[in-house]
């Protein structure tokens, strides 16, 4: 049996416009981290480590539960599959709530985004990720109505696999930027 790309074509287009877009932001990380060295080695420094490994851990097991429904719809388990995306859901959602609350955390520690270059760079990627991630929720719950009202099964369910070769291209994201940002000195 020949491989298959999973999800279909028009997806694929949209992750490559996304891995693109942000492999210019990366390009341009780069060059300013070549080029303001002292900014980029005090930044994480400045950060809090502790929001950047709470989304990590949010966003990959959110896509485990994603991975998960997509095993059980694949067993024509809808009900399960539905149960799996709700918790990814439920879960995801977490993202932008971290997020809000260590923007608030940066604001109140001298983190803004008129700050140095390091601080400019920061905020441009991870709130790129962040709107990437939105839209991720707003797919993620379109396919849990969809799966809900049965419009997925064992044989048909390219839309589930659409969505979860979204989510985890931006979870590929998220880990290049977290090292970027919150570890590497």
């Amino acid at each position: 049996m020949p491989a298959r790309i999973p999800g279909n074509r028009a997806i694929w287009v949209g992750i490559f416009a996304e891995l693109t877009e942000f492999t210019l932001m990366f390009l341009v990380y780069f060059f300013a981290r070549i080029n303001h060295p002292q900014a980029f080695h005090e930044g994480p420094q400045k950060l809090s480590l502790a929001a950047g490994t709470a989304n990590t851990v949010i966003m990959l097991t959110s896509s485990y539960f994603v991975a998960r429904a997509v095993l059980a719809i694949r067993r024509n388990q809808s009900d399960i599959s539905l149960r799996w995306l709700v918790a990814a859901f439920v879960t995801a959602v977490g993202y932008p709530v971290v997020k809000v609350l260590e923007i608030r955390w940066n604001i109140d520690h001298g983190v803004v985004g008129g700050g140095d270059v390091f601080q400019m760079s920061y905020y441009y990627l991870t709130f790129n990720h962040l709107v990437h991630v939105s839209w991720g929720l707003l797919g993620l719950a379109w396919i849990m109505f969809r799966t809900f009202f049965g419009g997925y099964s064992a044989g048909n369910h390219s839309g589930l696999l659409a969505f979860a070769s979204y989510w985890h291209a931006t979870d590929l994201i998220w880990l290049m930027i977290f090292p970027l940002f919150y570890v590497l000195p």
